[in-house]
C-alpha cells in the first residue's frame, strides 16, 4: 500500500472525545501567528476556544507587529496574545511567519504543537481535532499537514498557485517522495514538539516547506500523514505579492537539499508607471533560525 493511502485521511472522523481519550497525559497548544489580521482572528480564536480545557491545553496568538487592533481583538476572543518581541527577547526581531512560528516555541507548552493561520474565513472547529488524529493515534507521525479546497480561488480544486507552479515541481524533482502530499505550502498543521524543536526553522513563507523537507529527511514518509480539512478561505494576494514568497520558499527548498544560496535574494519583478515598466527590486531574506532546543539550552547554560 502507497504511503498516500497509508497516511491519507479524506475524511477525518476524530471527534473532541477521541482526541482527549488519544492525548494519554500529552499536552496540546494551539498557536496563532498574526500581522495586522483584526477583521478574521477573532473568528479563528472562537473555533477553537470551546476545546480548551479538554482537547487543547493553550491557545496562543503571536503577534508579529500588528498596526491595527489585532492583539486586542484576539485576547477579546480568549486567546493568550504574546508579542513577537517578548519571546527570545535577547535576539532581535527578523520579518516573516517563519520567524514567528519559531518564537512560538518558546511561548508554549505543548507536547504537541498545532499552527493555524489568522485569516481563515469561517473556520471549522474540526481542524484542531482533524490535525491532532493522526499524531496521537499513529506510531511514528510527528508532523501532519492538512489540505483543502480553496473555494475563493478561481481554481478551487488544486493547492494554491505557488504550490501549483512552484513547490510540486521542485518537490517532484528534489525530493519526489514528497509528491503525494496534496497541499505541501498550507498553513494549517502540527508537529510534536520533539521534531519542532529540533530542525531549523526557515524566518519567512519557507517555513512550510523546510519543516516538511526536514521531516522527511529525519523520519521518513512515515513520519508524515495528511489530513483532508474540506474547506479554507482566506485571504487572496497578488502576484507579485506570491513572487516574494515563491522566491523564499524555492530558497529555502534549495538549501535544504544541499544547495544553498545567498542569505539575502535581490529579487526583481516589473510595475507599470505612468504607462513605462520599471524594475520593482525586493531584498528577499532566505535565513534559518537555529533549532530552539538548541536555543533554550544556550539560555539555561
Amino acid at each position: 500500500m502507497s504511503w498516500f493511502h497509508r497516511r491519507t485521511w479524506q475524511e477525518p472522523g476524530w471527534s473532541g472525545a477521541d482526541i482527549l481519550a488519544a492525548k494519554r497525559g500529552r499536552t496540546v497548544s494551539v498557536v496563532l501567528p498574526a500581522l495586522d489580521e483584526e477583521e478574521t482572528v477573532a473568528a479563528v480564536v472562537a473555533s477553537v476556544r470551546p476545546l480548551l480545557g479538554g482537547v487543547v491545553d493553550e491557545l496562543v496568538v503571536v503577534d508579529s507587529g500588528s498596526t491595527d487592533a489585532t492583539a486586542e481583538v484576539a485576547a477579546a476572543a480568549g486567546a493568550r496574545v504574546v508579542r513577537r518581541e517578548d519571546v527570545v527577547p535577547e535576539l532581535t526581531p527578523r520579518p516573516g511567519k517563519g520567524e514567528v512560528l519559531w518564537r512560538s516555541l518558546a511561548a508554549t507548552t505543548g507536547d504537541v504543537v498545532v499552527f493555524l493561520d489568522s485569516d481563515l474565513v469561517d473556520p471549522d472547529p474540526a481542524f484542531v481535532p482533524s490535525l491532532l488524529g493522526p499524531l496521537l493515534t499513529e506510531e511514528g507521525v510527528h508532523l501532519v499537514k492538512g489540505f483543502y479546497r480553496r473555494p475563493l480561488r478561481l481554481e478551487s480544486t488544486g493547492g494554491g498557485r505557488v504550490t501549483e507552479l512552484l513547490a510540486r515541481p521542485v518537490l517532484s524533482a528534489l525530493r519526489p517522495a514528497l509528491g503525494e502530499l496534496v497541499q505541501p505550502l498550507g498553513g494549517e498543521y502540527a508537529g510534536t514538539r520533539e521534531f519542532l524543536e529540533s530542525v531549523p526553522f526557515a524566518g519567512g513563507y519557507g517555513v512550510e516547506i523546510g519543516l516538511l523537507l526536514d521531516a522527511e529527511d529525519r523520519y521518513g514518509l512515515d513520519g508524515l500523514a495528511q489530513v483532508n480539512l474540506g474547506v479554507r478561505k482566506h485571504r487572496n494576494r497578488s502576484l507579485l505579492q506570491l513572487g516574494v514568497m515563491a522566491r523564499q520558499i524555492l530558497g529555502t527548498a534549495l538549501a535544504r537539499c544541499g544547495m544553498p544560496s545567498a542569505e539575502a535574494a535581490r529579487f526583481t519583478q516589473f510595475v507599470q508607471v505612468s504607462g513605462e515598466w520599471v524594475p520593482d527590486v525586493t531584498e528577499v531574506p532566505v535565513t534559518d533560525r537555529p533549532p530552539m532546543r538548541d536555543v533554550l539550552a544556550a539560555r539555561q547554560g
